[in-house]
C-alpha cells in the first residue's frame, strides 16, 4: 500500500472477536436504516455518510467504532455506528447484553453460508441467540487495501 492511499477505517484484529464471549453494558450507538431489496442494500453509503458528518459534528467520533447491522428485512436494515456521546437530532440507543462472536472472511456473497456457520456453531456450544448482528469491520474501499473483508456475526444470547 503506497502512503497515497487514503485509509479510512483501522486495520482490522480478527483476535478479540473470533469464538468469544462479549458482555456489553449500555455501549452507545447512533441508529439509522438502510433501504434494501432483497438484503441488498440500496444506499449505504448515503447513510453511512449522512451518520458520519452528524457524529463528526457533535465531536462524538470514536477512533475505531463498532459500526452493527441488523438484517431485519428483506426490504431494509437497522445501522448502529458507536459514537463517544449522543448526537443531537439522533436516533440513540444503547445495546446491553452478552454476545458470541465468530469472524468471518470473504466476499459478502457468503454470507448465507456464514449464517449457517455461525447458527451451528452456537448450537455446538449449546447456546440459543434471540437477535444476530453483522458487524463490519472496515469499507469495501479499506478492505480491498487491506486484502481481506473481515466480517463479525454477534450472536446475542438469549
Amino acid at each position: 500500500m503506497s502512503t497515497n492511499d487514503e485509509i479510512c477505517c483501522p486495520r482490522f484484529d480478527p483476535e478479540p472477536w473470533d469464538g468469544k464471549t462479549i458482555t456489553w453494558q449500555g455501549k452507545r450507538f447512533m441508529q439509522d436504516r438502510v433501504t434494501s431489496l432483497f438484503h441488498i442494500p440500496l444506499n449505504y453509503g448515503a447513510v453511512m455518510t449522512r451518520m458520519d458528518n452528524a457524529i463528526r459534528a457533535a465531536g462524538a467520533k470514536l477512533e475505531a467504532p463498532v459500526m452493527l447491522t441488523d438484517e431485519d428485512s428483506l426490504w431494509g436494515a437497522d445501522v448502529f455506528m458507536e459514537v463517544g456521546k449522543d448526537v443531537p437530532g439522533a436516533k440513540m440507543v444503547s445495546i446491553s447484553g452478552t454476545f458470541m462472536g465468530k469472524v468471518f472472511e470473504g466476499p459478502f456473497s457468503q454470507v448465507g453460508q456464514w449464517v449457517k456457520t455461525m447458527r451451528a456453531w452456537l448450537d455446538s456450544e449449546g447456546k440459543r441467540s434471540d437477535k444476530l448482528y453483522f458487524y463490519y469491520t472496515t469499507c469495501p474501499k479499506c478492505a480491498k487495501k487491506y486484502g481481506k473483508n473481515y466480517v463479525v456475526l454477534l450472536a446475542h444470547i438469549a
